[in-house]
Parts: C-alpha cells; sequence; structure tokens
C-alpha cells in the first residue's frame, strides 16, 4: 500500500512537472517539504515517509525534473537554431538542398540584371545574371528559389521557362 501511494506521488510530480518548464525549475529548487504545505504535504501522505525515504523521493524526482528541464532547453535550442535557418536562408549555406517557394509580392514584368523580386515571405532577390524576358506579366506569381554550386542561387516564377541567377539583398 506504501509503495503505491508513493509511485503515484511521484507519477503526479514528474506529470506537473513536464507541463510547465517553469514549475520544473522551481521544484528543482527545494525538496518536497519546501515545496508543499504542512496540509499538502500530510495530504500527500509524506509524513509517513522515513527522513531516508523521502531524501530518496525529493533524489529521483529532482532528477526527472532535471531531464525535463534538459530536454525542454534542448528543444528551445533547436527550435531557436531553425529559425535562424529559415530566416538567413540564401545569406548564409546552411547545408540545405531544399528550394525556398513563396509567391512574389506585386507583378512581375519579366527578367533583367539588376530587376529586384520580393517575396511574400520577406525575402529580397536581385538578379545577377544575363538573362533577359520582357513582356511576361504576371500578378503575384508563385516562385522557387533553388539552391545551386558555389553558393549560386536560381528564380524560377511560375509558367515562364527561364530561370535567372539571383543573390538575397534583404
Amino acid at each position: 500500500m506504501r509503495f503505491s501511494r508513493l509511485r503515484l506521488l511521484a507519477s503526479a510530480a514528474v506529470l506537473l512537472c513536464m507541463a510547465s518548464p517553469a514549475l520544473a525549475q522551481r521544484v528543482v529548487e527545494g525538496d518536497l517539504q519546501q515545496q508543499m504545505s504542512p496540509a499538502e504535504f500530510k495530504a500527500a501522505g509524506l509524513d509517513k515517509l522515513s527522513p531516508t525515504e523521502l531524501a530518496a523521493l525529493n533524489g529521483w524526482l529532482q532528477g526527472k525534473v532535471a531531464a525535463v528541464a534538459a530536454d525542454a532547453r534542448e528543444q528551445a535550442r533547436e527550435e531557436g537554431r531553425q529559425e535562424v535557418i529559415v530566416k538567413n536562408r540564401g545569406f548564409f549555406d546552411f547545408g540545405s538542398k531544399e528550394p525556398i517557394s513563396s509567391t512574389l509580392q506585386g507583378d512581375f514584368r519579366g527578367f533583367g540584371k539588376g530587376y529586384r523580386y520580393v517575396l511574400a515571405n520577406g525575402q529580397e532577390w536581385e538578379q545577377t545574371d544575363e538573362t533577359q524576358r520582357a513582356g511576361s506579366r504576371k500578378s503575384a506569381p508563385a516562385v522557387t528559389i533553388t539552391p545551386g554550386l558555389a553558393g549560386a542561387w536560381y528564380l524560377q516564377v511560375e509558367g515562364v521557362n527561364l530561370r535567372s541567377k539571383v543573390r538575397r539583398v534583404k
């Protein structure tokens, strides 16, 4: 009976800690007796534990909380890394060969060296090669910007069978 109550209490404590990293940090700062009011401590049946049993429970719980906090930090770090990659794609090579897909803001009026293309995702690209195409007019067409060799990027506009070399400027 005593073991099952202890297991139930420990499981509830771990679930509470996983619910919020801030709560997990709070629990790590002290043991259960410091974190709970005397009434809560007694209601949970923890007053029946010997000091050794209580110390073992606190140690186990703090280890679980530390692991949950470490996992939350690692997940936040990875999310931040992915955000940096997405935001700076085209300025730096992150090793990804995935194309950037978006739509142009405004109208596409053709290709020409020095033309600037502003995408719906906020990126701005400038054409660097001599590819020319006049007379094309499309309103907010879908575009794909594909990485090439040696840091080159190529802009392909949906419905246009040419592509031009571009570099990200913003």
